[in-house]
């Protein structure tokens, strides 16, 4: 295959940031989420920046064999073009039970000093770049949109999608039918479906549904120059990233969407309770943030219910950021203001609201 993309092995390759976290046996959490319990791989002040090494699950799971050199290899992927973090993780003895844990790698967790309960963390993606020129879009049965409607046939579907050029752009590619000779194209937005903090307690979460930790929720609005703030739950906050994307469409009524790993710069920022809320009110679960719009959250096993949580945080937002009356905060909402399904396939669906924050300047 021709590629477009140099493979980001480790440690090789543009490494922005001053601090670099790989991804090895020791720096990730595959299937589960830190806890209060866990000890950090990296300490850090506020206000820096660390280039991280994410992996990508797909080609590394049970039921694609473990080893993603030959699973990788069935579409033609060359050895040399399958990264080496990502063979070795697959072939350790990491203690793993797929049918009890999540299928997702973090890396982390991130100590950051003066972190502390009821502050908020602000995560920024300052840069990621694709480490691969291809990446999965996985169906499983029971999971996705559509279960017992799709996959059409009795095993499990990864879809391989590819990065090519068109028009001097890359996008992504897929073709219309398998083998076929046409494909479709669509934009590539890289992103972190994946960023959050610990939780209390001595149990690690599952990796699948996000939370007031944040976690997996796949906000495809969270790419380059945008910010993720999380409430602290644990002194350092311990913070951590993964389930690299090269795309998704808001829904990822598959399961997965495409699905591949980047090398991030992330800028940890810690907020003070006492400016978080004069700037935000008093968040319960992940805000997002990106240049032109202030995005809250609702996150709930019944997407109705989880609409209804995020229209509260979205009027809870605007009294604290711009002391507008709830009642007007209301109907602006409704006249002015789109709410996305983030994921309807992560056990807790999630949506988000887009605020345009032009609409409130001056």
């Amino acid at each position: 295959m021709v590629t477009l993309i140099d493979v980001l092995q480790p440690a090789t390759g543009a490494i922005r940031a001053g601090q670099y976290l790989p991804a090895t046996r020791q720096t990730v959490l595959w299937g589960r989420l830190p806890c209060e319990s866990d000890v950090a791989v990296l300490t850090i002040d506020s206000g820096t920046d660390v280039t991280i090494d994410t992996i990508s699950h797909e080609g590394i799971h049970e039921d694609q064999g473990r080893d993603p050199t030959a699973f990788f290899g069935e579409f033609g992927v060359a050895p040399h073009l399958v990264l080496d973090d990502a063979v070795a993780l697959a072939a350790s003895d990491y203690p793993r039970t797929p049918l009890v844990d999540g299928p997702h790698v973090v890396t982390g967790p991130i100590h950051v000093r003066g972190a502390r309960s009821g502050d908020l963390l602000k995560m920024t993606l300052v840069e990621a770049i694709p480490r691969v020129p291809y990446g999965i879009i996985s169906n499983r049965h029971a999971k996705g949109a559509l279960p017992g409607e799709y996959p059409l046939g009795p095993e499990n579907v990864s879809v391989f999608a590819t990065v090519e050029e068109h028009d001097g752009v890359q996008v992504g590619t897929l073709p219309l039918v398998p083998g076929g000779p046409r494909n479709v194209r669509f934009p590539l937005n890289p992103f972190l479906g994946i960023m959050g903090v610990a939780v209390s307690g001595m149990e690690r979460p599952h990796s699948v549904p996000p939370g007031s930790h944040g976690g997996n929720i796949d906000i495809n609005l969270l790419t380059r120059g945008s910010s993720l703030y999380v409430p602290v739950q644990v002194d350092g906050a311990l913070a951590y990233v993964g389930d690299p994307h090269f795309a998704q469409g808001d829904g990822e009524v598959a399961l997965t969407a495409m699905e591949a790993s980047l090398r991030v710069t992330v800028r940890f920022d810690v907020i003070p309770r006492e400016e978080a809320e004069a700037h935000f009110g008093s968040l319960v679960g992940p805000l997002a943030e990106t240049s032109d719009f202030l995005v809250p959250t609702g996150l709930n096993v019944d997407l109705d219910e989880a609409v209804r949580e995020c229209v509260r945080a979205a009027i809870a937002l605007l009294g604290a950021r711009y002391g507008m009356d709830r009642t007007l905060a209301y109907a602006y909402l409704s006249a002015a203001t789109d709410f996305n399904i983030s994921q309807v396939v992560d056990i807790v669906c999630g949506v988000h609201a887009r605020i345009r924050k032009a609409d409130f300047h001056g």
